[in-house]
């Protein structure tokens, strides 16, 4: 532990009076998550996300000796839409109302950190936007989704990603802590891999579903250990997403390793799962044919004009 660093492990309620007690120099929010978690699914991670943020930069507000403010965020700020533009900077605004929970969050936490630069200008805040981090050791839902044998994706549709390595954002992170570096970065790996080719270089087997039924699909390969997919993921893999990052080399004069190096560390350490049998891909095959065979047989069984599950006494 660094001299002058105190690590306290606490939720929201907690950290703010831990910052209300030892009045900081700074003030470093990660506590943000990408996917619902049980119990509590939505209603938590929103409880965490936007009211944990709201709480924590309200007692950051207070304390008179603080500095430095450093917020987590995401490149999921800017939404996904058929009008976005081939590379967002850090000036872009979205384009259309994300339809996913998490980067709705993200909206929110980053309109209280602009109320807060409005009330304490003099403190350097700086928000990360990342992209998805990866690497031999990461444990996030893309990383599941990877590592899976068999990999659903949007049928007609080839994203453009990018990823971040885990160490290259503790280093920006480090770097944001000791150095002064007030505003808003992209931070990602350069360059893109289309979906398509991530797909092919971890060895798995992609099964394209309809956008609209990727939600059930999903649903349906949970039992085999598929990893389920939400609104945010679909968007991406819809319309993918790729950042300018030359503000972030230029202010902090560090360049992350590219996408295509970080995801091929992922793909290094995952190599011993990656191998797909015919006998797992003929169980895939079955749930999904029962899935759609139970689906039809419910529409069949429903009179015509009738909402399936009406109460028709």
């Amino acid at each position: 532990m660094l001299a002058g660093v105190e690590r306290i492990r606490a939720d929201a309620r907690a950290a703010t009076e831990a910052i209300a007690e030892l009045d900081p120099e700074a003030v470093v929010h990660l506590a943000v998550t990408s996917v619902p978690a049980e119990p509590g699914g939505r209603a938590a991670m929103k409880e965490q996300n936007v009211i944990g943020s709201m709480q924590v930069l309200a007692a950051a507000q207070a304390a008179s000796g603080l500095r430095k403010l450093v917020v987590r965020s995401s490149t999921a700020a800017y939404g996904a839409s058929f009008r976005d533009p081939a590379v967002f900077t850090e000036d872009t605004e979205p384009r259309a109302v994300p339809r996913g929970p998490f980067a709705r969050d993200i909206l929110d936490i980053e309109g209280y950190v602009r109320g807060f630069r409005r009330r304490r200008p003099e403190v350097a805040a700086t928000v990360l936007r990342f992209a998805p981090m990866i690497s031999s050791t990461a444990e996030t839902s893309l990383t599941r989704y990877f590592a899976q044998p068999v990999v659903p994706t949007v049928l007609g549709r080839d994203a453009r990603l990018q990823f971040v390595h885990v160490e290259d954002a503790l280093e920006v992170l480090h770097r944001s802590v000791i150095e002064d570096h007030p505003g808003t970065y992209n931070v990602a790996g350069a360059g893109v891999l289309m979906l398509s080719q991530a797909v092919r270089r971890s060895g798995r087997v992609a099964l394209p579903f309809p956008e609209s039924a990727l939600s059930t699909g999903a649903a349906l390969l949970r039992n085999l250990g598929v990893e389920q997919i939400g609104l945010d993921q679909i968007d991406l893999f819809v319309h993918g997403r790729v950042v300018d990052t030359s503000r972030l080399i230029r202010e902090f004069g560090f360049t992350p390793r590219t996408t295509a190096v970080a995801f091929e560390e992922f793909i290094r350490a995952h190599t011993a799962g990656s191998t797909v049998t015919a006998d797992r891909l003929a169980t895939a095959e079955r749930a999904i044919l029962d899935g759609i065979r139970r689906v039809r047989a419910a529409a069949e069984a429903t009179p015509a004009g009738v909402p399936a599950g009406s109460d028709r006494s």
